[in-house]
């Protein structure tokens, strides 16, 4: 089941990005010769027009093929002969749809839910240690340790990953910002020496209604894209490591987490609604990383022909295809590889 979960979630998802590439192409006059969802040997294949469309047999990827997109072409309406401006629509239009997909599937998680946790605390457990070290009733928190804060999830995420659970707050009281230094959360460690923290409070719900299901998803949104970043920074600085990454073999065994976490023990049930919203978060945080991680600078992703594109502009010439050919090959060659290293690290947590 968490494999046709998976295979659902990643085909929806390559499938949005695509047709961001197809329609903003055909907005902007690009003949498009052929737009696929999946690879391999095709299924199904009609042609319409001057674009072929195509269902292939491997759930694992999809293409918008454009005229001249990664060759030279004398047609008019190649990818190549159009304003660069215009191409640099094309390109970035697969990243936004992720986001707006991403959007799209928080909104549809935030009207399932009873109420939408906020950041302003509600009330306190017996002798909390955060309401001893400066904490009171009716804070908003806005940021943590430097960190702005937007929704629960930044809250959680600085309170998680902190080394000795004593932060430096900024509330809002009384309508005023107030800054608060070594507030403190109950800690305790594990057998395996890891520090886990207590959270010794509780924070206001706000109702579920058209305005906050708007709100919370836009925030949500950013919060998630920003996480990512983060979690990025931190692997560069080395604070996690490529066994702590995972490709589409973790995700498979993450989803079959979720499934199992929401299996009756003693029934075997599947509570469907809690785990059509689990699924929903799931899917949305998958398509707005694929969304951020195609953005950026680097060869082969959509941020690196985006760069191409911006000192085409600037120098007012093409960089010669061949070399950012080369770039490019050099690039997915080099994702790739970190692809295999990441599955193996991921059958091998496995084993």
């Amino acid at each position: 089941m968490s494999i046709i979960v998976a295979v659902v979630i990643f085909s929806l998802i390559i499938t949005i990005h695509e047709f961001g590439h197809f329609i903003a192409a055909k907005a902007n006059g690009v003949k498009v010769n052929e737009f696929a969802i999946g690879m391999g040997p095709a299924l199904f294949k009609k042609k319409k027009g001057e674009t072929l469309y195509a269902l292939r047999i491997f759930p694992i990827g999809g293409y918008c093929a454009m005229e001249g997109e990664d060759t030279e072409s004398a047609d008019g309406k190649a990818f190549c002969q159009k304003a660069v401006w215009r191409r640099m629509i094309i390109v970035v239009a697969g990243v936004c749809m992720n986001l707006i997909l991403g959007l799209i599937l928080i909104m549809v998680q935030t009207c399932m839910s009873d109420a939408i946790a906020t950041t302003t605390i509600s009330k306190f457990e017996d002798k909390a240690v955060s309401q001893q070290t400066g904490l009171k009733v009716d804070d908003k928190i806005i940021a943590i340790n430097g960190m702005r804060i937007f929704t629960s999830t930044d809250m959680s995420y600085k309170f998680s990953t902190d080394d000795d659970g004593v932060y430096d707050m900024v509330v809002v009281r009384n309508g005023k910002r107030v800054s608060l230094k070594d507030v403190k959360l109950a800690t305790s460690v594990n057998e395996e020496g890891q520090m886990s923290i207590h959270y010794d409070f509780w924070v206001e719900p706000q109702e579920v209604t058209a305005g906050s299901v708007v709100t919370q998803a836009f925030k949500q949104t950013a919060t998630d894209a920003r996480l990512i970043y983060i979690s990025l920074a931190d692997i560069i600085r080395g604070k996690y490591s490529l066994k702590d990454m995972s490709g589409p073999v973790g995700i498979v065994d993450s989803i079959g987490d979720v499934i199992d976490s929401e299996r009756d023990e003693k029934t075997g049930k599947i509570n469907w609604k809690s785990l059509m919203y689990s699924i929903l978060y799931f899917s949305s945080f998958i398509s707005i990383n694929v969304g951020v991680f195609n953005i950026l600078p680097l060869p082969a992703l959509d941020g690196g022909r985006f760069i191409f594109l911006l000192l085409e502009a600037i120098r007012r010439k093409p960089v010669p295809p061949e070399k950012e050919g080369m770039v490019h090959t050099i690039g997915m060659a080099a994702l790739l590889l970190l692809m295999v290293v990441i599955t193996v690290s991921d059958i091998t947590k496995l084993v």
